[in-house]
């Protein structure tokens, strides 16, 4: 390979990876109670993508290129599933590796509108705003907009919601 090709491989990379995606990964923010955590209600922001376990060197491509995550079986308790998952959940590398990744990459199906809304997601819990009542709301009605507006969510948004509203009534009684 010349050098002029060495110099564009990078980009060829880039391109691949966000192809890849475009087709097999996923933006999306897991939403479970939690007594752990002030608010009773705790969103976890991930980027994932999934291949059959005889091509995770495709995974292994994209976990060096963007520098985080982990490789894991998808369904470790499914003897069945022989498909092997890319995951980034921790927050600093969506905010410093995925992010800025996809922002310079972007996809080109409707799965750039889920990045752009975990990005939103990221920026907001950057600043604390899961924290925040108002703010925990915001991210919960943004990640029920994702990946066709939470149509596989096992939860209702009004039902979380009215979670929140109970336990923060709880937590005032109790701090009474």
């Amino acid at each position: 390979m010349g050098a002029d090709n060495q110099q564009e491989r990078p980009g060829e990379i880039t391109s691949y990876i966000s192809g890849f995606v475009d087709g097999e990964g996923c933006f999306s923010v897991t939403i479970q109670k939690s007594r752990n955590v002030k608010l009773g209600v705790q969103v976890i922001p991930e980027f994932h993508v999934s291949q059959h376990q005889n091509r995770t060197e495709v995974l292994e491509l994209i976990k060096k290129e963007l520098g985080c995550g982990y490789i894991k079986p998808n369904d470790y308790q499914n003897p069945k599933d022989q498909t092997s998952v890319y995951v980034v959940r921790n927050i600093n590398d969506l905010r410093n590796k995925i992010v800025p990744f996809f922002k310079k990459s972007p996809l080109i199906s409707i799965k750039q509108k889920d990045f752009e809304k975990l990005a939103k997601i990221v920026g907001l819990m950057e600043r604390g705003e899961h924290l925040k009542k108002d703010g925990l709301i915001a991210i919960l009605q943004t990640a029920y907009s994702m990946n066709f507006s939470g149509k596989y969510r096992k939860q209702k948004l009004e039902d979380i919601i009215a979670h929140l509203e109970s336990s923060e009534t709880v937590r005032q009684k109790s701090n009474s």
